[in-house]
Formats: C-alpha cells, structure tokens, sequence
C-alpha cells in the first residue's frame, strides 16, 4: 500500500503559537499562580487533556470568569469578544493573549469598519467561538451568514455600505460563492478575504490527494471547524474517507483492499498523533 500523507497537515502557526503560550506560562507560573484558559485553547482534546494533568483549568463560560479574583487568564486561539477584555481588565486579572494573529487583524478591521458606520457581514459558522469572537468587535450593525438562505434573509438597507469578512477556516469556494451571491445586492460593497492563507492550501492538497487515491483519512477533533472542513472536501473527491481523531477510531478493516491511502490533519492536530496513524498504517498494510 502507498501512504500519501499531506505536507500541510497538522498545527498551523497560530495554534502553535497558542499552544506554546500555555506551556511557557506553566514554566513561568509560580505554585500559587493559576493558570486559566477561557475556553479550550484549541479544538483538540488530547492536547487539552494534558495541559488540565499539568495544572491548566479550563473557564468553559462566562459565569465562571466572573467567579475568578486572581489568576492568569489565556484567551484561546480563536479570539474572545471586546466584553471578555473590558471584563478581565476591571477585575485586575492578568492577561495572556493567545489569539492567532490572523484572527486578531480581523476584529481591528471590523471594529474600524464599524466605527466608521459600516455594516459588517461576517461569513462562517455562527456557533463557532472565533465567528463568536469577531461578532463581539463589530458592534451592532453586524451579521452572521453561512448559507445562501442566511443572505436572502439580510434586511441591510440598499445602497449601505457593507464590509465582508471571513472566518479564517472558512471552506474557500464556499466563501466564493456566497460574495458572488452579496454582490449582486444593491450595496456598496468592500470583500476582505480573512480566510488563513494555511487554511486553503490546506484544503487544495487535501482535495489534490484525495482525488489520486483509494481511501482518505481524516484526523482532527470532532469539534474542529476546518477539520470538518477538511471532511467535507475530501469525501466530495473519495467516497472512501474517513474521519477519525487518534488512531483507536481507525477501523483498519476497512483500509484492506485499498492501493493507496491519503492522510491529512487540521490545524488543531499534533503531529505526534499524525505520525502514529500514518506509521501504523504502513506497518500493517
């Protein structure tokens, strides 16, 4: 069997960046010092589950931020609203910002265009904490569309001005077809392509292999975005695709008439958990 595994699978900069923030502040951090991330620093349980061994207490809503008097807290990759900040500041609370870069350009745009007037139209997944997060910068003339039906819906008055962002891990043509269709609304219309660069050419090679081979395998957490993302695009090219978020979800069976297997990762996957899927593969096929 040929084992295909995507150059651009696994951590992304911004989570690594997020990631490494956690465990040098569990290194500076004196023993009475708490360490608090508001949120899962990322999209992946197995990492979670270790920094919580090492001492890292996870803040899963705001009632439990308001509860806190002392501590360091680590906003998560995905960004946090202005609130959470303004919050965090009045009470005295250390900050750690660990918002991945890419997010963090888009809330200065959408809090300049807002400031300025403009409508913001924010293109992702409403439930997602970094579409969460962006929501809380644009102020009160701002939506949130992720399908054709959500633009049919829009009650912005003609002739506004709108600014278009994205959420980073958006799929690319998806975001393409939805401007398309806000385009042809009478508005004045400005499009950011906020989409992470590492995000889409994550998903063409993703799409590149499984196109070329038998069976793809998937491998994030359940709850990652741009894994779900990666899914998408690689079952729409290889029936045969799997989704799986550490190698006891592999079911090996199905791996056995196949010529050649496809790996790849979201951005929230260590590589250590790549490797091991990818080696055990070859090993036993």
């Amino acid at each position: 069997m040929e084992v295909i595994r995507a150059k651009t699978a696994g951590f992304c900069f911004g989570v690594k960046r997020a990631v490494d923030t956690v465990y040098e502040q569990l290194e500076k951090a004196s023993e009475s010092t708490t360490i608090y991330t508001y949120g899962p620093i990322i999209h992946n349980e197995e990492v979670v589950k270790d920094m919580k061994q090492k001492g890292v207490i996870v803040l899963q809503s705001e009632a439990e931020l308001d509860a806190l008097t002392e501590g360091t807290v680590i906003i998560r990759s995905h960004g946090v609203e202005k609130a959470i900040y303004d919050k965090l500041n009045a009470k005295g609370i250390k900050i750690v910002d660990a918002t991945c870069p890419f997010v963090k350009k888009i809330h200065n745009i959408v809090q300049k265009e807002s400031t300025n007037g403009n409508y913001i139209i924010i293109v992702g997944n409403p439930q997602h904490p970094e579409v969460e997060g962006i929501r809380g910068w644009a102020g009160i003339k701002a939506v949130v569309v992720q399908t054709k039906e959500d633009i049919d819906k829009l009650t912005i008055p003609e002739n506004e001005k709108v600014c278009v962002v994205s959420q980073t891990t958006f799929n690319y043509n998806k975001f393409k077809e939805l401007v398309e269709i806000i385009l042809k609304k009478s508005y004045d219309v400005s499009v950011l392509n906020t989409i992470c660069n590492a995000t889409k050419e994550r998903q063409t090679e993703a799409q590149r292999i499984a196109e070329e081979v038998d069976a793809m395998i998937v491998i994030g957490d359940k709850h990652s975005s741009n894994t779900q993302k990666l899914f998408e695009i690689c079952k729409n090219a290889c029936k045969d695709t799997y989704y799986i978020q550490t190698l006891d979800d592999l079911d090996m069976n199905q791996l056995g008439s196949v010529e050649t297997v496809g790996i790849t990762a979201g951005a929230s996957t260590p590589n250590n958990i790549i490797e091991e899927v990818q080696n055990n593969v070859r090993i036993i096929f």
